[in-house]
């Protein structure tokens, strides 16, 4: 089969809320990656892959190898990965893409393909207001910060980072579903204006943060929020003419 489709996914945040949990996640995007692999030209994994991450020059956390040995089958099969900082996994430095061939993106990543324009982001900061958590944002991506946390040993820092990551809450409710729909709209509608004075027209803007898979539309913009892979396992593809919001193993909430 040939390899024409573009896969989009989302919010995995491996390592919580336990690790027996996080093994049957891992395992659930494992057959995810094997029902894919036949068609996909391309994979997009789109920020929070993990619940925590920091790569020291020489360690990087512990377990996960499932995925790792699966995204290697692909990369090594042709399928070009894309791996995307979220706010979880921002310390993300060469690791992936020296193992595994990946492209590593910090912020915005804009495409053209099939005559479609795509903006992906993993989502978090976009638009205006949420000053506080964008001023964090700059501080632990400099590099000041990041040789800060370097200097600890990797048993105290990743300790202490995955003690934190245990009281990490996923915003995946499905009974506040008809909530964030209106949040996302209103939030669309204000965000639609400055994205294309940025980048002009873009025909499908996909992120994830926010955990909820939806599927709405701005004029000529058509937005795809991937959800997470607790509550939803969801995911897009692109088949060269239009993107499609689906789930893997799992009800639509």
């Amino acid at each position: 089969m040939a390899s024409t489709h573009y896969y989009f996914a989302s919010d995995f945040h491996l390592g919580v809320p336990s690790y027996k949990s996080s093994r049957e996640r891992e395992r659930r995007l494992v057959r995810w990656l094997d029902h894919i692999k036949t068609d996909a030209h391309s994979v997009f994994l789109m920020g929070d892959v993990f619940d925590f991450w920091f790569e020291y020059r020489t360690v990087v956390p512990k377990g996960y190898i499932r995925l790792f040995g699966k995204l290697a089958e692909l990369s090594d099969a042709g399928v070009q990965l894309y791996i995307f900082k979220g706010n979880h996994d921002m310390w993300m430095f060469d690791y992936f893409e020296k193992e595994l061939g990946a492209k590593l993106i910090s912020d915005e990543l804009l495409l053209d393909w099939g005559g479609k324009r795509f903006f992906l982001h993993h989502g978090d900061g976009l638009g205006d207001g949420d000053r506080g958590y964008k001023f964090l944002k700059h501080i632990f991506r400099s590099r000041f910060c990041q040789w800060l946390f370097a200097r600890l040993h990797p048993n105290f820092g990743v300790g202490i980072a995955n003690y934190w990551s245990q009281k990490s809450r996923l915003a995946g409710n499905k009974k506040q579903a008809a909530l964030q729909v209106d949040f996302e709209e209103k939030w669309l509608k204000g965000y639609y204006e400055s994205l294309h004075r940025a980048f002009g027209k873009v025909d499908y803007l996909v992120m994830g943060h926010r955990h909820f898979p939806i599927e709405l539309r701005v004029k000529d913009l058509t937005y795809v929020n991937l959800g997470e892979w607790v509550n939803f396992s969801s995911y897009a593809v692109f088949d060269g003419e239009s993107l499609q919001l689906k789930h893997f193993e799992s009800e639509a909430p």
